[in-house]
């Protein structure tokens, strides 16, 4: 496999890793093992807690999928725009 393709997947499971880690952060995170603490907050007339786990993870799941792609598509242009010139 050619160098430029190693260095595209590390850059891709970077990626892929860091979206994981917020995802999990405000799924499990912040919708059970903080749950009690952030119900302290309440924003309209909700627990802060329980929004998260009924809907705030799901609403950063769908903020994720729109973040990857744009960085995806970034990353894509970065390693194979250059590529159609060399072949």
């Amino acid at each position: 496999m050619r160098k430029k393709n190693i260095t595209y997947w590390k850059s891709n499971l970077r990626i892929l890793g860091s979206l994981m880690s917020i995802w999990f952060l405000a799924s499990f995170g912040f919708g059970i093992i903080w749950s009690d603490t952030l119900d302290k907050i309440q924003i309209g007339g909700f627990k802060l807690g329980f929004w998260f786990a009924q809907q705030g993870s799901i609403y950063v799941f769908v903020i994720i999928i729109f973040v990857y792609v744009f960085l995806l598509n970034r990353l894509d242009k970065k390693h194979f725009l250059d590529s159609s010139k060399e072949e």
